[in-house]
């Protein structure tokens, strides 16, 4: 018998062949096991089999199938004990090993369909005379020669809930798709685990940078990108040549953003802007996508207010702007908590006209344009009203801050699409 490292969980069908389930069981080792037999095989199980264990498990249980050979009824007695009983014993996905020897075709149906969300691992030992050893390994059970065959359906079913996890990506649920990638991961063999891994903290790190946490965003795509070239190297799935170009671009974005030693980053300005567009065409979410466009578009003020006047808008200083602001500055922006000036998003863009900006008098010219949309806006359920945001409003709003910005679009950073 080979040597084999034990498992954590064996789930056997057992109807007639007892020798075959003494041996895969010494074989295997399990840390917990559960036969799955018809109502008739108990008594073999109790007499020709429990007896012959070498190691006995932590613990053991069965489940009883009313019909060995209806695969509704099979699959019914699985799927009402297994889930509930691989919960109690700590099974996570992929530590299940699925033996099929003794089952009946029915039985071996039903097995694969309850157990494939748990299992990494399905054995079979089976006759000689009708497998070939070379699609095995050759093994002697009590004198027969037998063919010992296992594999993992993972490595095969892997595909489909990959598309499913790109899917998920491409929609923005970043979450549920790091978390899919990392149930294949656990289920999939070793060689294939590195690059689901990848996939995983790839969209981990998407869910941060949606977070703006812009440093373990960085980190987590970082870490992707080199787990996908590798990947790529070895072959990987089609499209992944494609993906690449955009992740290393967006870790580029990210990688300026946060070693840039300014107390106020321009890169924070055209994100939002990004994040913005993506609240409004990826979630068709209005509301969330004006209230961050406005924001962007006071990061943008912000920046240029202390790159070229050293003017922070949350504590500025009356004398620093200009002669026609500084009164209305004293009277009206005293903020009576902590005693700072703070200049709102229309004054920030009065006083950068004042100053000679061009974003700033190109805001004024503007103006008459941006009102009702700023009032629309304002009079949203996420400003300070109770009137939903139309999508038009958001538009038209959107391309007069690229307008006044100056912003390429093509400087602006794009999530990857995942087609793999």
């Amino acid at each position: 018998m080979s040597a084999e490292s034990p498992v954590k969980a064996l789930l056997i069908a057992v109807s007639d062949d007892a020798p075959a389930a003494v041996y895969s069981i010494n074989r295997l080792k399990p840390e917990l096991l559960c036969f799955f037999v018809p109502d008739s095989a108990k008594a073999l199980v109790e007499t020709s089999v429990q007896p012959h264990i070498a190691q006995m498990p932590r613990r053991w249980d069965w489940i009883v199938t009313p019909d060995a050979h209806r695969f509704m009824t099979s699959y019914h007695a699985l799927t009402q004990a297994l889930p509930d009983m691989l919960r109690t014993w700590e099974v996570q996905a992929g530590e299940l090993v699925v033996d099929m020897t003794g089952a009946t075709p029915a039985m071996a149906a039903a097995l694969s369909l309850a157990s494939i969300t748990s299992t990494s691992r399905v054995v079979v030992l089976g006759q000689a005379n009708i497998l070939s050893p070379a699609d095995g390994e050759a093994v002697t059970v009590e004198g027969r020669e037998r063919v010992w065959l296992q594999g993992n359906p993972w490595d095969e079913a892997a595909a489909g809930s990959r598309r499913e996890g790109c899917e998920l990506f491409n929609r923005g649920a970043f979450g549920p798709a790091a978390s899919l990638f990392r149930q294949i991961e656990a289920r999939v063999s070793g060689g294939q685990k590195p690059f689901y891994r990848a996939l995983a903290d790839l969209a981990e790190g998407y869910a941060l940078w949606e977070r703006f946490h812009y440093r373990q965003a960085w980190d987590k795509l970082k870490t992707a990108v080199k787990a996908l070239e590798m990947a790529s190297v070895w072959g990987g799935p089609p499209g992944l040549n494609s993906v690449l170009p955009a992740v290393k671009q967006n870790a580029g974005f990210l990688e300026k953003l946060v070693l840039d030693p300014q107390e106020i980053k321009e890169a924070v300005a055209f994100d939002l802007l990004a994040h913005a567009r993506r609240r409004a065409e990826v979630d068709h979410h209005f509301e969330a996508a004006i209230a961050t466009l406005l924001r962007a578009l006071e990061a943008f003020a912000q920046y240029q207010l202390f790159k070229q006047h050293r003017i922070k808008t949350w504590d500025v200083r009356p004398e620093q702007l200009p002669e026609a602001l500084r009164e209305s500055c004293r009277t009206c922006y005293l903020d009576d908590v902590d005693g700072k000036y703070k200049l709102p998003l229309q004054a920030q863009f009065r006083a950068l006209a004042g100053l000679g900006d061009q974003m700033g008098q190109a805001f004024l010219t503007q103006w008459a344009k941006m009102k009702p949309l700023l009032d629309a806006a304002n009079h949203a359920v996420l400003g300070h009203g109770f009137e939903p945001v139309k999508a038009e409003r958001f538009h038209q709003l959107y391309d007069i801050v690229v307008k006044l910005t100056g912003v390429s679009e093509s400087s602006l950073p794009k999530f990857p699409t995942l087609v793999l």
